[in-house]
């Protein structure tokens, strides 16, 4: 089981909804995605990616590509979500 926090739910939901696309390549590899409350969260904000395989190794090679997948939908989310952006520059703008 993997658990991935977001910094809100709406985000949680838009990288299960990208991610879950990808099936799995081989039929001995079960995933299941899931959007679960995080600590001390207001909605599901945890991304949650439960894994079965027949073999680790199988569970290594999935889980991999997974997290490498993972990293792009971050990057995507970083550089082109609005709503992400307008809150970072309000945080920064109230630090000053």
């Amino acid at each position: 089981t993997l658990d991935i926090p977001f910094p809100e739910p709406r985000l949680a939901a838009i990288a299960q909804n990208a991610l879950a696309v990808d099936k799995e390549l081989s039929p001995l590899v079960q995933r299941h995605f899931s959007t679960v409350a995080g600590p001390g969260a207001d909605g599901e904000s945890v991304l949650r990616v439960e894994y079965k395989a027949s073999t680790n190794r199988m569970l290594r090679v999935a889980v991999n590509s997974f997290l490498d997948s993972l990293v792009l939908v971050l990057e995507v989310m970083e550089e082109l979500d609005v709503d992400v952006l307008e809150s970072q520059k309000g945080e920064s703008g109230s630090k000053s």
